[in-house]
């Protein structure tokens, strides 16, 4: 005991008496060979015993700190002795507590899951720290003499002057095949009342992103069966498109159909959802299950109702449990649902922590709390597995300004972004894809042969289509040509609106953009452009199934298959 320690203070519910305290002094003598002096502060939180703190030593006389010693104590008799009975009555009738551990911190203020911790010198960013009656929580601000913690479960009982002990773990979740089919919360518990999940790894939620030698091109296409978006906005394994728009304009609707249009492609999808109801996770889960999808797929719920701290968690669980698939090799899809509600959360956690706020409120590293998430998706090497994690982060905007502070960090972050525009929506073109704000950076890299040579100019005619629109609400009079071309466009536009939770075949996409580009479906009104390309996919299926096949399997047709299709488009248009 360093002799700088001059004073011990005991913390309980009640006064000690005379005698007990007599008691103290005397303890205090024995153990440490020197005059402290004895101070008794109040503590409700303590009901039962009592708690003596000698500079960074802890001596607990509660209920749970004796029981908890004595069950340490006879676990380590366990270890040394095969006949316990008469070793533990001689050893309840000598156990005395002791010190809890070398370094022991206490709370100095809590509230709304946050909580300031003193005493602490070799805490370190992201250990799990324990509180009493079993609490547990992060360390996320490390100064020179207190932490910050955020709490991940609520306790009345937690008090200022309540001890903290350190852990040495980082806050991790399990991880395991397990999980696919079921709904965790952010710490990988389940809620969807089915029993336990058997985990095979204890997995970090916060891990570095694989380098530039560990990662391979993105070249291999990952089909949303959207062909609005697998014909002009490619999406790759391994790459990060986010979808972006106002509220109600399809995003999730996204998501949702990738998702189920990976069934029997060997692909584990993980929906994080982030700040949403109840009901739409619910909801969510029904559908995923309606269409068979659950069966590959883990669903991370943080919901609008729960503590701003497993809303920050939530992304960062998903992606760990998306890295223990991928690292053995998988492909996964991560749905992030959505990240202005992750940064909303993050605000108010750090606003909490006393962390100086900038543009917005939000703190200085808003951008590197996204960008240290999403840098984990990659296509790795194959001499790492050749697996990948694909993410598809939403964020919400307001009356469609991308140019927000959190829109703009994100789409900086991201490899493209897929743009849903409100005044599309409600015209009834679903979905709702802005041609000229989305892109995808990766582009033809992650197209199939047959994808690319189908969709040709697309991109470039709906542009032109859509100027045209514009311009034609100030004439009156169109000659001829325009008129087609007025037409040719309304066709396309027609062509790409799909329902929801029905994706598409890629044999279908190529065919129905092969029937569009060579002008099969000028004659027919955009009213029946639907029923003209269904009848088209239909008799090829029947008469050409060798196409279907070869589109399918190979990813390519050859210039006698286009021909023969746009034949057939040709006589079903007449």
């Amino acid at each position: 005991m360093e002799n700088e320690i001059k004073t011990a203070v005991l913390y309980s519910d009640t006064k000690p008496s005379d005698a007990q305290t007599e008691r103290f002094v005397k303890f205090l003598k024995e153990k440490y060979q020197t005059g402290i002096e004895l101070c008794w502060e109040k503590s409700e939180g303590i009901k039962n015993g009592f708690r003596l703190t000698v500079g960074n030593d802890v001596y607990d006389w509660t209920l749970d700190g004796r029981f908890r010693q004595l069950k340490k104590y006879i676990k380590s008799m366990a270890e040394e002795e095969t006949d316990l009975i008469p070793l533990l009555k001689e050893g309840i009738e000598k156990w005395t507590p002791a010190v809890l551990s070398s370094e022991t911190g206490t709370v100095l203020t809590v509230g709304d899951c946050v909580a300031t911790v003193g005493g602490l010198k070799n805490a370190f960013y992201g250990e799990i720290l324990i509180f009493a009656d079993g609490v547990k929580g992060m360390v996320q601000t490390v100064d020179e003499d207190i932490c910050g913690c955020i709490l991940f479960d609520e306790s009345e009982e937690l008090l200022a002057g309540t001890p903290v002990r350190h852990t040495g773990k980082i806050a991790g979740i399990p991880c395991g095949t397990g999980f696919l089919g079921r709904v965790t919360n952010a710490l990988g518990l389940p809620i969807d009342a089915k029993g336990a999940i058997e985990s095979e790894q204890y997995r970090p939620v916060e891990n570095a992103a694989p380098g530039i030698i560990s990662r391979e091109a993105v070249n291999k296409p990952l089909h949303t069966g959207i062909m609005a978006i697998d014909a002009i906005f490619p999406i790759g394994k391994g790459q990060r498109e986010l979808i972006i728009g106002d509220r109600q304009t399809g995003k999730s609707s996204i998501a949702i159909d990738t998702i189920i249009n990976q069934k029997g492609r060997d692909v584990i999808c993980i929906y994080v959802s982030i700040g949403q109801k109840t009901s739409f996770v619910s909801n969510l889960v029904a559908t995923l299950s309606k269409y068979g999808a659950m069966e590959y797929t883990a669903v991370i719920s943080a919901s609008a109702g729960e503590a701003a701290t497993l809303q920050y968690l939530a992304p960062y669980a998903g992606c760990a449990l998306g890295e223990y698939f991928m690292e053995r090799g998988k492909d996964v899809l991560i749905v992030y649902d959505d990240l202005s509600k992750h940064a909303v959360a993050y605000r108010e956690i750090s606003l909490l922590l006393g962390r100086s706020p900038g543009r917005e409120a939000y703190p200085g590293d808003v951008f590197y709390l996204h960008s240290r998430l999403l840098e984990r998706s990659a296509h790795l090497s194959n001499e790492l597995g050749g697996g990948s994690m694909t993410a598809l982060p939403i964020v919400e905007t307001l009356a469609g300004d991308v140019s927000a502070y959190i829109p703009t960090n994100i789409i900086s972050i991201t490899d493209g972004q897929i743009f849903l525009e409100s005044s599309l929506f409600y015209s009834g073109q679903r979905p709702a894809i802005n041609i000229g704000l989305s892109v995808s950076r990766v582009g033809g890299n992650a197209q199939t042969k047959a994808m690319k040579k189908a969709a040709k100019t697309l991109r470039l005619d709906l542009a032109q289509y859509r100027e045209m629109e514009i311009f034609m609400q100030f004439s009156s009079e169109l000659d001829e040509e325009t008129r087609r071309r007025l037409l040719y466009g309304q066709g396309l536009m027609r062509m790409l609106r799909q329902k929801q939770a029905s994706p598409l075949e890629l044999h279908k996409q190529v065919i129905m953009l092969i029937a569009a580009m060579g002008r099969c479906m000028q004659k027919t009104s955009p009213d029946q452009v639907h029923e003209y390309l269904e009848s088209l996919v239909s008799r090829i299926e029947a008469e050409c199934p060798e196409i279907c096949r070869g589109i399918d399997d190979k990813g390519d047709y050859s210039p006698e298959d286009e021909q023969k299709i746009l034949e057939i488009a040709r006589s079903v248009g007449d």
